[in-house]
C-alpha cells in the first residue's frame, strides 16, 4: 500500500510521502510506522480557550510549518453542511474556525481562503457561512471565500470506485487543505469526521448525484476513499468540543466531548473518534477503505495518541475521554453476510420516515433527493415516501431543517443482525 501511494501525483494536488502520516518509534530493534493523533482538553467554546487548544494540538504534531508554505494558497474547509446556529453542533464551530485562521495569520500565511459545498446546493457558501457564524469570523481575519460557485471535472483513473469527480473551483485552485471537521454521527456511514469532510469538495448537485452512484454504505465509502487520495488534505483539525450524537448529521442532539484532535492521518483521527464512543472502527466503511486504498490506518495498534507531556495507546485515551454511553448505530451491518435471504433485502434495510408532528412540509427533502425520479413527493401536504425508488442515502434526513426525518430498522433486521452476525 505504501509504495503505491507515493507514485500517486495527481492534478494539481501536492503529494505527502506515505511517512509524512506517521511517527517513527523503535521497538525491539526495528522501525514500526505509527500515525499520530493529538488530542488537547477544551472544555468550552471560550475563544482564549479554543485558541490555546488548537495551537496545542498542532504544535504536537510539528507546528504549521510541518503542513503548510508560507507561499502557498491555503483553503480552510470546515463542515458547512446547513443553516444551523452553532449551539446545534451540526457544523464547524466558529470559534474552532476563528482558532485556526488566526494561528494561521499570526504565523504570517497570507493567502488563506475558507469555502465548503454546502448540503443544500440551492444555498450559497457565504449565505450558508452565515447562519453558522463562521463568516463574520472569516471577515474580522480577512479571509475570503473560495470559488464553490463553479465545478470541474477532474478525471481520476487511479480510483478503486470513481473515476473522476466534480470538484470545486475553489478547492482545485488550493495549493494545501486544511480539513476544520466536525465530530458527529450519521445515517448512511455511522460517523462522520475527518474522511467524510473532504466531500465538501465535490460541487454542488454532483454531491446528491454521489449518492445515487454509490447507494449504499460501502459503495460510497469506497468513494470517499478516492476523493482523499485525490484532494490529499495535509491537515486535519476536529471540532469535538461538543459533538452531535444520534439522528446525525443534521437532526442528532449535542454532546459534550471537550476535546479538540489533530492528525495528518484521516483515517487514524476518525478511529480514535470511534474509539472514543465505543465504536468499532472497521465497521465504518470510510476507516476500512481508507486503511485498504493507502489513505490511512484504522488499527489500533498503529495509532499512538500525544496529549500534554505524554503518549498514550487509542485504548488509554478511550478510558480517559470516552462515552461509552455516545447514541451511535454499534450493530453489525447485515447486508450481504447471508446470501440466503438476499430476496428478503428490502425488509432488511434501515428506511426514513417523517414525523408528521415536526415537519412543516418545506419541501427541502424533495430537492435533496438526487433521483432524477424523486422518491418522496407531497401528499396531503406532507412529504411522503416511493420506498421501492428509494436508494437509502439519507440525503433527506440530513438536509430536513426542523429533525422531522429519522430513521427505523425493521423488526426483521433487528432479528438477523442480532441473530446472524458472522
Amino acid at each position: 500500500m505504501g509504495k503505491r501511494r507515493v507514485q500517486f501525483c495527481i492534478c494539481r494536488f501536492p503529494v505527502l510521502k506515505w511517512t509524512e502520516n506517521f511517527a517513527r518509534q523503535e521497538r525491539g530493534g526495528g522501525i514500526l510506522l505509527k500515525s499520530k493523533v493529538a488530542v488537547v482538553e477544551c472544555r468550552e467554546y471560550r475563544q482564549e480557550l479554543v485558541d490555546e487548544a488548537v495551537r496545542k494540538v498542532v504544535g504536537l504534531l510539528g507546528g504549521w510549518e510541518r503542513f503548510v508554505g508560507k507561499e502557498e494558497r491555503i483553503l480552510l474547509k470546515p463542515n458547512l453542511l446547513a443553516k444551523c446556529p452553532p449551539e446545534k453542533a451540526c457544523t464547524t464551530h466558529p470559534q474552532v474556525f476563528a482558532a485556526a485562521g488566526r494561528a494561521l495569520r499570526k504565523e504570517g500565511y497570507p493567502h488563506l481562503f475558507f469555502g465548503d459545498s454546502p448540503g443544500n446546493h440551492l444555498i450559497g457558501v457565504e449565505q450558508t457561512a452565515q447562519g453558522c457564524g463562521i463568516l463574520p469570523e472569516a471577515r474580522s481575519l480577512e479571509i475570503p471565500t473560495a470559488d464553490f460557485s463553479e465545478g470541474e471535472k477532474v478525471d481520476f483513473p487511479e480510483g478503486h470506485a470513481a473515476d473522476h469527480f466534480i470538484l470545486c473551483k475553489g478547492a482545485r485552485e488550493a495549493d494545501a487543505i486544511i480539513n476544520l471537521c466536525k465530530m458527529k454521527t450519521h445515517q448512511l456511514e455511522r460517523i462522520t469526521g475527518a474522511m467524510k469532510n473532504t466531500f465538501g469538495c465535490v460541487y454542488g448537485f454532483n454531491k446528491g448525484a454521489s449518492y445515487a452512484r454509490f447507494p449504499n454504505a460501502d459503495l460510497f465509502g469506497q468513494m470517499i476513499g478516492d476523493l482523499n487520495l485525490l484532494v490529499k488534505p495535509r491537515l486535519h483539525i476536529m471540532d469535538g468540543i461538543v459533538a452531535m450524537e444520534g439522528n446525525g448529521p443534521q437532526s442528532g442532539e449535542p454532546v459534550k466531548m471537550g476535546l479538540i484532535l489533530a492528525s495528518a492521518d484521516p483515517v487514524a483521527l476518525d478511529s480514535v473518534f470511534c474509539a472514543l464512543v465505543s465504536l468499532d472502527p472497521k465497521l465504518v466503511p470510510t476507516n476500512v477503505y481508507g486503511q485498504e486504498y493507502g489513505v490511512g490506518t484504522c488499527e489500533a495498534a498503529q495509532i499512538e495518541v500525544v496529549t500534554d507531556g505524554e503518549t498514550l495507546t487509542v485504548e488509554e485515551a478511550a478510558v480517559r475521554w470516552g462515552n461509552p454511553d455516545f447514541k451511535v448505530e454499534r450493530s453489525a451491518d447485515f447486508k450481504g453476510r447471508i446470501n440466503m435471504l438476499r430476496f428478503f433485502q428490502p425488509l432488511l434495510d434501515r428506511k426514513p420516515y417523517i414525523k408528521k408532528d415536526r415537519c412543516v412540509g418545506c419541501g427541502i427533502c424533495i430537492q435533496a433527493c438526487p433521483l432524477e425520479e424523486k422518491a418522496i413527493f407531497f401528499r396531503g401536504g406532507k412529504p411522503a415516501y416511493h420506498y421501492r425508488k428509494c436508494i437509502k442515502c439519507y440525503c433527506c434526513q440530513e438536509m430536513c431543517p426542523k429533525q422531522a426525518i429519522d430513521v427505523k430498522q425493521t423488526r426483521l433486521a433487528k432479528l438477523a443482525d442480532r441473530n446472524w452476525r458472522l
